[in-house]
This record gives structure tokens, C-alpha cells and sequence, in this order.
């Protein structure tokens, strides 16, 4: 009975950041983080295959789908996360991973999850952090459908191609550029 009542109090977080594959180890390892499950949303195609939303014909974009608890890590907090895994000026996608699949986005379940976004957002602007505008658009959730098992938790399975790719496609150095030391 106690895990229901816990249960209940959970919530859901789903952010587009590019490549699902390192949108997961940033939130997985907080307490109050329940469950990230890379996967498919914001386009039109019901239960659509990693090829179909690659292929940008589907509308979807790569996301990660957040289970939490507010009381122990609230919205605020991941949305800090979020920001500093992207790079919010970018509209064509994200590091060497271009098109439409790898645009960033924040999907909102709430009223109040848009509020704090849009607020995260002009504090992220207002900071100067970027010479760029901030195009990361916030969006209503719609149906978020998970991707293949194996891209599930895929820096546990494949660490050494996790950590190359990261490295590689830029977001590393990307990161520790904007927001190392600052």
C-alpha cells in the first residue's frame, strides 16, 4: 500500500536533447529519479521504429521520458539538468546530429511544468551564458512511445561506445565549454 501512496506522488519529465543515448546517464543517477526511458514524441506516427523517426518522416524527435519524485528532486532541478546537456541555440539539431529527430524540446505535462520551463528559459537567456538566441521550444506532452530495448539505458550496456560518441559528436567539449567553472 505505501509503494502506491509513493507512486502517486510521482511525475513525469520528457525532454528532447539530441541523441537519446546521452540524454539518459545526466538525469539517471539523482536521487528522487525513479526511471528515464529514451523514446519517441511530438510527431504523429503511432509506435513508430528508430528507422521511421530517423528518417524524419514521422514528426517525433528523440526524447527521454523522466519518472521522478518532486519532493526529492523537483522539476527546477531538472530542468537545470536539461539545459546544460544541450545546445539551446541550436534549431537544426544537436551537435553533428542533424534534422528534426534531434531537435531539442521541452514537452510539459502541466501547467506549472510549462511555467517553470518558461521561466528556466528566460533565466537562461537573461543570463548572457549564449551570444545566441535560446530556440528550444516548450511544448504540450503528447503520446510518448519508448524506443527499442536496445537503446535503453545505453551508456550502462555500451559504455566504451557511449563515452566515444559523446566525445565525438561534440556535446562533450560543448558542455565543458558553457558550463565548467561558470
Amino acid at each position: 500500500m505505501a509503494e502506491q501512496t509513493n507512486h502517486s506522488r510521482h511525475e513525469l519529465a520528457t525532454f528532447a536533447g539530441g541523441c537519446f543515448w546521452c540524454m539518459v546517464k545526466p538525469f539517471d543517477q539523482w536521487p528522487g529519479v525513479i526511471k528515464v526511458t529514451s523514446g519517441y514524441t511530438g510527431g504523429h506516427k503511432e509506435n513508430p521504429t528508430y528507422e521511421e523517426v530517423c528518417s524524419g518522416t514521422t514528426g517525433h524527435r528523440e526524447a527521454v521520458q523522466i519518472e521522478f519524485d518532486p519532493e526529492v528532486f523537483p522539476y527546477e532541478k531538472l530542468l537545470e539538468v536539461y539545459w546544460q546537456q544541450i545546445d539551446p541555440t541550436d534549431e537544426g539539431g544537436q551537435f553533428y546530429d542533424r534534422g528534426p529527430s534531434y531537435q531539442t524540446a521541452i514537452f510539459y505535462h502541466n501547467e506549472r511544468q510549462r511555467e517553470l520551463a518558461e521561466a528556466s528559459k528566460r533565466a537562461l537567456e537573461a543570463s548572457g551564458r549564449f551570444d545566441k538566441p535560446i530556440v528550444t521550444p516548450i511544448l504540450p506532452a503528447g503520446p510518448f512511445y519508448p524506443a527499442e530495448e536496445y537503446h535503453q539505458d545505453f551508456y550502462k550496456k555500451n559504455p566504451q561506445r557511449y563515452q566515444a560518441y559523446s566525445k565525438a559528436s561534440g556535446r562533450e567539449a560543448f558542455i565543458e565549454k558553457h558550463w565548467s567553472n561558470k
